[in-house]
């Protein structure tokens, strides 16, 4: 009996139906707390498709969820190069940054985002 392991079943897996298909399959991924399963169906989502900002923002949020802050990283500065007022992606990259012990560089982020909250300090 041959007991090696098929990758290409695996990879069709998450690469199977059309892409509405796969973005409900990454939530579910995603909210059954398997973040590296919803990464792997979230990459190819917005590779096929790199100007949507939710495949993209969820893909972030499952790095990050899954430790890949690198990776983390680099989808949420690509959020923000192309929509710099979304709060939540700058918050996020605050937070990103902050879990790599980098606080500096998160700073401006997180204050960008609370004010594009509207969360301002009361006086």
């Amino acid at each position: 009996m041959d007991t090696t392991y098929d990758t290409t079943q695996d990879t069709t897996y998450y690469d199977r139906g059309t892409a509405a298909e796969r973005w409900a399959r990454a939530q579910l991924f995603f909210d059954a707390k398997d973040y590296a399963g919803a990464a792997r169906v979230l990459a190819r989502l917005v590779e096929e498709a790199p100007e949507q900002t939710g495949p993209r923002l969820l893909l972030a949020r499952s790095y990050y969820h899954s430790a890949q802050l690198r990776r983390a990283e680099a989808e949420l500065r690509e959020i923000v190069e192309r929509d710099p007022v979304e709060h939540y992606a700058r918050l996020m990259l605050g937070r990103t940054l902050q879990r790599q012990a980098r606080h500096e560089e998160a700073e401006p982020h997180l204050r960008i985002a609370s004010a594009l909250a509207g969360d301002f300090p009361q006086e």
